[in-house]
């Protein structure tokens, strides 16, 4: 990764999965120019892993307090991550 990128593990709580959250992360972290991976926990929750540019980050984390049409967030819990390579593209896991 690059000095300027960063990365963040993130948890979005709430009613967050069947009401298409991590399409819609996936289109908003292409959007935004970010990398990494989406996922549904099985406690209901989804997680993501995001790498980029931190003005980047920050927008997609302002944008998963409100979530798709449907979605109703209750959290967003950062935690800062250290990864070897920065991801290639972004994809929606399990």
């Amino acid at each position: 990764m690059s000095d300027d990128d960063e990365a963040a593990m993130v948890r979005i709580t709430g009613r967050v999965q069947g009401v298409g959250f991590r399409a819609w992360t996936r289109d908003e972290a292409e959007r935004l120019g970010l990398t990494g991976w989406v996922r549904n926990d099985p406690d209901g929750s989804v997680l993501a892993l995001i790498a980029g540019p931190a003005a980047g980050i920050s927008q997609i984390l302002e944008r998963f307090r409100h979530g798709p049409p449907g979605a109703s967030v209750s959290g967003v819990e950062r935690q800062p991550t250290v990864l070897a390579e920065k991801p290639v593209g972004f994809r929606i896991t399990r």
